[in-house]
């Protein structure tokens, strides 16, 4: 059982979800130990803020120290000292209770299912592309990887309207984007078209999307970086400098629009839903994950 701190508040889970960064932390990367989990909607049971205890919440995952320069200008994702849900020194959310502090928890609509309301984290972090680049009806926009946090992405971006156009190996995911209208291209289109792209967003995970993104790129264009790379990443920087390339990363967003969206019924992640699996499942749920057909694994704890 957690034991919160003063200022945190300890929420029973209910449902949790598992994405590929999960996946990454078990194989070694940001060499944490502890409980994996950062996606999650759960009951606040105890906390100093006593309206909180019994409303149903998601979590905002850095939590940050409150007194450095970041945190004061409300930066806490970026603060030096902070501990990140699953992440970083913190335990996450893939068992019965977690804790985390009262001002990082945002109540859930009252009629949003949990199973999207699990999607929230990884909605935010895409819809934080469109508070850090201003993307238009006429831009077009390309989207390398056909992943989770891929696919979130062309549904956040389809928003505004932009010429939207996703690029992936598996068409079993890509015909996912097909079937809500929008737009998809293979490596053999791109070999025939001979196209660059005023905003191209790297999703795919893989250094060898970094690459390809800074070819189709159009020259004073915007790459937006969502992948972190395990490791160091090799590459020229000389074509980002000749063609004057903004590149922006993008980490994590604000909870508030996604649960928004997801109320009006303007994006419905649950498509993406491949299974939802007990807690006693919970390694068979990560094994799923691993598979290439898979798309969400969602995890419903015990009652």
């Amino acid at each position: 059982m957690p034991e919160p701190r003063p200022d945190e508040a300890l929420i029973k889970v209910r449902m949790a979800g598992i994405c590929n960064t999960d996946i990454e932390i078990s194989r070694g990367y940001m060499n944490f130990r502890g409980v994996l989990g950062h996606e999650f909607v759960g009951i606040v049971e105890h906390s100093p803020d006593p309206p909180q205890i019994g409303t149903r919440v998601v979590g905002e995952i850095n939590a940050g120290c409150g007194e450095c320069s970041f945190c004061r200008a409300g930066m806490e994702r970026h603060c030096p000292c902070r501990t990140v849900l699953g992440i970083l020194g913190r335990d996450g959310a893939l068992a019965e209770y977690v804790s985390l502090p009262v001002k990082n928890l945002v109540a859930v609509p009252d009629f949003l299912p949990d199973e999207k309301a699990t999607f929230t984290e990884p909605l935010a972090a895409a819809l934080e592309i469109l508070e850090q680049v201003k993307i238009e009806p006429a831009d077009r926009v390309l989207v390398i990887g056909d992943g989770k946090l891929g696919l979130l992405i062309c549904m956040a971006l389809q928003l505004t309207g932009c010429d939207l156009r996703l690029l992936g190996k598996h068409p079993e995911k890509t015909q996912f984007f097909k079937r809500l209208g929008g737009a998809v291209l293979s490596f053999d289109d791109l070999e025939e078209q001979h196209q660059r792209y005023d905003v191209v967003v790297e999703a795919s995970g893989h250094p060898s999307g970094w690459n390809l993104a800074v070819k189709l790129v159009r020259p004073r264009g915007t790459l937006v970086l969502k992948s972190t790379y395990h490791g160091s990443l090799d590459f020229n920087p000389a074509p980002l400098v000749i063609d004057e390339i903004t590149v922006q990363g993008s980490r994590c967003g604000r909870f508030e629009p996604a649960l928004r969206l997801m109320d009006l019924g303007l994006i419905d992640p649950t498509p993406l839903i491949t299974e939802i699996l007990p807690f006693s499942r919970v390694e068979e749920a990560f094994d799923k994950t691993r598979s290439r057909d898979a798309l969400k694994i969602l995890v419903r704890m015990p009652s």
